[in-house]
């Protein structure tokens, strides 16, 4: 082999090698990048996990304010209802909503060894008459636990598009919890006697923030006095709320949705149910 032969030879060998060493350099430096992205990933659920328990820590002292506790009523003119969405923390998109549960219909009432009064299943009728869903067989209910609105998914006749209409209207809350009017939503508003959505509607939408002191003020109210409204399951008060935080930091985002109960006769609140889960919606800070 001559001198310029083994020379060539040489050149394609550093070559190789070179090529080799540059292959591996960069695979480590994938990896490694990787490895950086993950443990920030983590650091950031880690923080949203933290931020998201701090907020729902401030929703409870909502709930537990003066204004709600001295109080006779629950109403969105409260401190819970108006301060939620002034929550912040350095660095991080949050917002925050409380919801009270009892503006639901309570689908517990619908179950039971009890049976089910008339009033209720003729408003649960209207219920779904105003949702523009079909009307379903409730016995089916009595086949298992009902302790969430989703296990509705259970039922044959109920179509997915038609229980997705349905569940941000109703709940499942102890037996005695009752529709509170001072923050009852239009749709279930329309399960009253006599009243009709378009009318549902202008009630809440002319709802003064205070609410209604009573129930004989609710039935007297222009627009709802004679059209034959019961007081049956009507309420001016609740212990059930939600609190639905939403937080994000750079990509990463977190929501937790914890169901709250101020416990009677006490100045504390309890989580009844934690849900925390990725999100995946749009956020809107």
């Amino acid at each position: 082999m001559t001198h310029s032969c083994q020379r060539g030879v040489a050149l394609i060998s550093v070559l190789l090698v070179t090529s080799l060493a540059l292959f591996v350099v960069a695979g480590l430096m994938r990896s490694h990048r990787m490895t950086v992205q993950g443990t920030a990933q983590q650091l950031h659920q880690q923080q949203l996990r933290q931020a998201a328990l701090t907020a729902e820590s401030y929703a409870s002292q909502l709930l537990l304010a003066s204004d709600i506790r001295e109080a006779t009523t629950i109403h969105l003119g409260q401190d819970w209802a108006l301060k939620a969405q002034a929550f912040q923390l350095p660095d991080l998109d949050v917002r925050l909503e409380i919801e009270d549960l009892a503006g639901r219909f309570n689908l517990t009432r619908l179950v039971g060894t009890g049976g089910v009064d008339d009033v209720t299943l003729q408003r649960w009728v209207r219920l779904l008459s105003a949702l523009d869903i079909p009307a379903f067989d409730l016995r089916r209910l009595n086949d298992f636990t009902l302790t969430d609105a989703a296990q509705l998914q259970r039922m044959p006749q109920l179509k997915k598009d038609d229980l997705q209409r349905l569940l941000p209207w109703v709940v499942v809350l102890p037996r005695d919890a009752m529709l509170n009017v001072n923050t009852v939503s239009a749709p279930v508003m329309a399960s009253l006697e006599g009243m009709t959505l378009s009318a549902a509607r202008g009630l809440v939408s002319q709802r003064a923030p205070r609410g209604y002191a009573d129930i004989e003020s609710f039935t007297r109210a222009p627009g709802v006095l004679g059209l034959g409204v019961s007081t049956h399951g009507l309420s001016v008060s609740s212990r059930w709320f939600r609190v639905s935080v939403h937080v994000r930091i750079a990509d990463t985002q977190l929501r937790l949705i914890s169901d709250v109960e101020r416990v009677r006769n006490t100045n504390r609140t309890r989580v009844i149910r934690r849900r925390l889960v990725a999100s995946a919606e749009h956020f809107q800070p």
